[in-house]
């Protein structure tokens, strides 16, 4: 078994189910929607882009660059939530968190789509 492949597989499944955990619930109800658990996707989100960074094979930039985009929309997410909580005269308001769920599900779908390849990769090693 290959500890290396064992982890990475590990954060990217975990990033993957994080991320649908924050998504779940109605969009825009804020108290199915914890901030820490967006924290928390966005942590296990960038050590899986990490991961990604020494694999030099096609599969490897498809991966690294849909958890690119699985960060970017995360982090865009909380800022857009750190705005409507600390900024905004209106606070987190449906509108808002529907916003922030929006973006935490196009993240969603990056994750799921580096976890569907991961695992067609998986199908297709060669013994």
């Amino acid at each position: 078994m290959n500890l290396e492949k064992v982890v990475f597989g590990f954060f990217i499944v975990l990033a993957a189910t994080l991320n649908f955990g924050f998504f779940v619930g109605e969009i825009d109800k804020p108290h199915l929607h914890h901030v820490s658990e967006l924290f928390a996707a966005i942590v296990v989100n960038l050590i899986a882009t990490v991961l990604k960074f020494g694999d030099r094979t096609q599969i490897g930039a498809i991966h690294l660059a849909t958890s690119l985009v699985a960060d970017l929309q995360l982090i865009a997410a909380a800022v857009d939530w750190a705005y409507a909580v600390y900024m905004s005269a209106e606070g987190l308001t449906p509108g808002a968190m529907a916003s922030v769920v929006s973006l935490a599900g196009g993240a969603m779908l990056a994750n799921l789509i580096s976890v569907t390849m991961l695992i067609a990769e998986t199908v297709m090693l060669r013994r």
